[in-house]
């Protein structure tokens, strides 16, 4: 199972790049964190692509704050949490997120 991540920016209509992320994993009622990294010019996390990730819970963790303070605006929603569950070992993940400083909106995409 692999696990790609985008974010895009609501405001201004493009890819949000710089965006950090966390991804964890639900562990026996805790978070374990797996893996971060920060979105690129694409507002794509690439990397978790070429991972592997058991079956599990998951969640990602995007840090909206630090995004939209970087560029001049504040938000109601410091971290936005995307939960999700990965069943199936022959899939591929997509998880897409539409920032905005006021709302968000998020995808879940699979695939062989």
């Amino acid at each position: 199972m692999s696990i790609t991540a985008q974010a895009l920016d609501g405001v201004y209509g493009r890819s949000a790049a710089g965006v950090r992320a966390r991804l964890e994993r639900a562990d026996a009622g805790c978070w374990d964190s797996v893996a971060a990294a920060e979105t690129d010019g694409d507002g794509r996390i690439s990397e978790w692509r070429r991972q592997k990730f058991e079956r599990g819970l998951y969640r990602i963790i995007f840090d909206s704050d630090y995004y939209f303070v970087g560029l001049g605006l504040s938000a109601a929603y410091p971290e936005i949490t995307v939960v999700f569950r990965m069943q199936d070992e022959a899939d591929s993940y997509q998880i897409k997120v539409l920032l905005s400083p006021y709302s968000y909106s998020t995808y879940f995409g699979s695939g062989s």
